[in-house]
């Protein structure tokens, strides 16, 4: 039996192919409406199942990817930071900066010159090292 917060299996697969779409296309102007349409949901009923079965919310998704793409172009070190900004899908460069610093906890700036400290690193590690931590992931210590 399923419950209004747990996504029924229909659901589950509707729900991958909004986070594939997301992974996909995170530099386009994506919108929770435009996602639902897409998978024939209403924005809501989207919203409420993606968090039930991701964590986040779909606009949150979409952040963090956008994120992680701007983390590394950052430390490509060949963009500016507004460059980066509209690069990876994001139209308000005050928002990124916000979202960058909430997610990574330094500004865009601040990374970009850290990020020389990774050099000559293999990329996966220095993607592990500079992958965005949640604030309160922070404040939760060890994850398990």
């Amino acid at each position: 039996m399923t419950t209004s917060s747990s996504p029924r299996l229909d659901d589950l697969a509707r729900l991958r192919r909004v986070r594939d779409r997301i992974d996909r296309e995170y530099a386009q102007p994506l919108d929770v409406e435009a996602l639902a349409r897409g998978v024939h949901m209403s924005a809501g009923h989207l919203s409420r199942q993606f968090r039930a079965a991701y964590g986040e919310s779909p606009y949150a998704y979409l952040m963090t990817r956008r994120i992680e793409r701007a983390m590394a172009l950052l430390r490509r070190g060949d963009l500016s930071v507004t460059d980066v900004c509209f690069t990876v899908g994001c139209s308000s460069l005050g928002t990124f900066s916000t979202r960058f610093t909430e997610l990574v906890g330094v500004s865009p700036r601040a990374y970009r010159r850290a990020a020389t400290q990774t050099d000559g690193m293999p990329s996966c590690v220095s993607k592990q090292v500079t992958r965005p931590v949640r604030n309160r992931e922070v404040s939760q210590g060890p994850r398990a």
